[in-house]
């Protein structure tokens, strides 16, 4: 990706619904470049997708919290695939650091929050956590699928 490609993502993570024109005239590109450019994008899998982004509390998940794991040895793995299997999960990282795992979470009460800890808690390998809640989303270019 150039710069101008960089450029045109940019404009798309705020605003995808933006007519080619007012891409163009941002960027002072012709249409015809900004057309190209976001079939070539879509064509080699940078651009996968266009969606809705809604604040958190719009689809009904409240509370979030995003939860740090320390795995023993080599469970991480092993640990991903069970946390696979809870619906309260909307992603898992990988890190450095402290922690080997970053949990993002959703429920819809803190009781129910409360739980799920609990019952990742314990998922043979997991030796440590520490969760913290989210309070606000000022801005993410994110999309919840």
């Amino acid at each position: 990706m150039d710069n101008l490609d960089e450029r045109l993502v940019t404009l798309l993570r705020h605003d995808a619904r933006r007519s080619i024109s007012d891409l163009a005239m941002d960027l002072g590109v012709s249409r015809a470049t900004v057309r190209g450019r976001i079939q070539r994008l879509e064509q080699q899998g940078e651009i996968i997708g266009y969606t809705v982004i809604l604040r958190a509390d719009a689809f009904g998940q409240s509370v979030r919290g995003i939860m740090m794991i320390d795995v023993e040895g080599h469970a991480a793995d092993r640990v991903v695939r069970a946390l696979g299997g809870f619906s309260e999960v909307s992603a898992v990282h990988t890190t450095n650091g402290r922690w080997d795992l970053v949990v993002e979470l959703s429920t819809t009460t803190l009781t129910e929050l409360d739980a799920v800890l609990r019952r990742i808690r314990l998922i043979p390998g997991i030796t440590g956590s520490e969760t913290s809640l989210l309070l606000a989303t000022p801005r993410s270019t994110r999309a919840r699928l």
